[in-house]
């Protein structure tokens, strides 16, 4: 007698994942998407600033050419390609690249909801999202990174988790996540017992973080920026700026700090790390995302506390670490949603709740999309009215008017936290101010050169000494060279 028997069914961990790639694709799409309205935005400071620098990194009399900045070579090296390509909408565009791979790279880690999180919180502009800073381009290294960690135990993924982790570090220098996620992962597979590989996987991580971060040092030096040079900058600097920060910030900063915090509220990721905590359960094969998820969300408040100065972009550094919890909560290679049960209930209201907050500040933000402000009028009034060979200093800081107005600066500082650290006597300035190449136009903020941390005594009186105010538009006052 025959036996019909029914085929028997996939396992269940296998649901899903041949299409695990459908869901995340629409949501990178949509993210991608959601950015184009503000692809015409005026630069911003940093933007601008980072542009201005790329432009001319040679070997010069500062860390990047002429110009210092606290910030590492592949950041630098990007916005060299984005000015290559024209500027300003191919920087955003780079923007809108980094965006959609890491909203894949969630969705081939965590599936679905890992990728709904990565682009509610990488569209949100709660997060700072709208111009293209060192978090946002690091953010799909970091993914990648950790994609190869978790998804692979092969030594050649480590080889190139190493490299991601270099990359995320080389273009901000505090996006240590993947060694975090690394270092949590190998101590894991050692205390199971699998020491042997622990190690091995340990050599092969180290050994692409070592070989990328020796190509772009190499790099760098072939462009005039030493190790040395680098490491004043990024650690040096850093100690000191936090120094002065601390000693001298005003009610500015007090203000963005709680603004960080309220945007952080507001914006539903403490309740998407809420729900996840919740959900996740310890898995029963693979490596357990909780205890790294944990620490990588801590670095990243650790990192962002750190900062400063507070801006919403430092949040944009958050989303690696949330995407990884919310991987968490995915039984193994199950791409297909949540598992079922109360217990992933908040987990879907906290996500729902910080899609309607992004949905609602990027209508609003859309229907008053910045348009050309001051910053953007004193620059046209000084490339309106230079001649060839023109230079200008800007003080203090929005680096931005600098590239706008197309004119070279003689002084090496044009973000206003290096002044207040390297030139708090404003020497340097005065010396440029007086010295035979000083520039035709200075931009102020202000009228004077007073502001917190800096002795403004010297550099103001060779201002008024040299220079006369021909024009002024909100906080700016153009002076022309006497």
């Amino acid at each position: 007698m025959t036996v019909l028997t029914r085929p028997a069914a996939a396992p269940a961990a296998d649901t899903g994942s041949r299409s695990w790639w459908v869901w995340p694709a629409l949501l990178a799409a949509g993210a991608g998407l959601a950015r184009l309205p503000f692809l015409g935005m005026p630069l911003a400071p940093d933007e601008g600033g980072y542009l201005v620098v790329a432009d001319q990194w040679h070997p010069g009399t500062s860390t990047y050419g002429d110009y210092f900045v606290d910030r590492p070579p592949l950041l630098i090296g990007l916005f060299r390609l984005a000015d290559l390509l024209g500027g300003a909408v191919p920087l955003r565009l780079i923007g809108i690249v980094a965006v959609v791979a890491s909203v894949l790279l969630a969705g081939r880690l965590g599936g679905r909801w890992a990728a709904a999180v990565a682009a509610i919180l990488l569209t949100t502009p709660l997060f700072g999202t709208t111009t293209v800073d060192g978090e946002l381009l690091a953010v799909p290294f970091v993914l990648a990174g950790a994609v190869l960690l978790v998804r692979s135990n092969r030594p050649a993924a480590a080889a190139g988790a190493g490299v991601c982790a270099a990359c995320a570090v080389l273009i901000k220098q505090n996006m240590l996540d993947v060694l975090v996620l690394a270092a949590v992962l190998l101590a894991e597979l050692a205390l199971r017992g699998r020491r042997r590989e622990a190690l091995e996987r340990l050599a092969a991580f180290a050994l692409g973080v070592g070989v990328t971060v020796g190509l772009a040092l190499g790099v760098a030096s072939a462009r005039g920026t030493s190790p040395g040079e680098l490491w004043d900058a990024l650690v040096t600097f850093r100690a000191q700026a936090a120094s002065v920060i601390d000693a001298y910030a005003n009610d500015a900063t007090t203000h963005r700090f709680h603004e960080l915090l309220l945007a952080t509220a507001v914006s539903g990721a403490p309740l998407v790390v809420a729900g996840a905590l919740v959900a996740a359960r310890r898995p029963r094969r693979g490596p357990d995302l909780r205890w790294a998820g944990i620490a990588m969300v801590a670095w990243e408040l650790t990192g962002a506390a750190l900062g400063g100065s507070y801006w919403l972009h430092y949040l944009v550094a958050l989303v690696p670490g949330v995407v990884v919890l919310v991987a968490a909560t995915v039984p193994e290679n199950r791409y297909d949603g949540l598992p079922p049960g109360p217990r992933s209930q908040l987990l879907r209201w906290a996500v729902g709740v910080s899609a309607l907050t992004a949905a609602v500040a990027w209508a609003f933000l859309c229907l008053h999309v910045p348009g050309p402000g001051s910053d953007q009028e004193v620059s046209a009034y000084v490339r309106a009215h230079a001649r060839a060979g023109d230079t200008m200093v800007v003080a203090f800081g929005h680096p931005n008017i600098v590239h706008d107005a197309g004119l070279p600066s003689p002084y090496p500082h044009l973000w206003s936290l290096s002044v207040r650290v390297r030139d708090p006597r404003l020497a340097d300035l005065a010396s440029v101010l007086d010295g035979p190449r000083a520039p035709r136009w200075v931009v102020v903020d202000g009228g004077s050169l007073a502001t917190w941390g800096v002795e403004e005594a010297t550099g103001q009186r060779a201002l008024d000494q040299h220079y006369r105010e021909v024009t002024s538009s909100g906080d700016w006052h153009v002076f022309e060279r006497i």
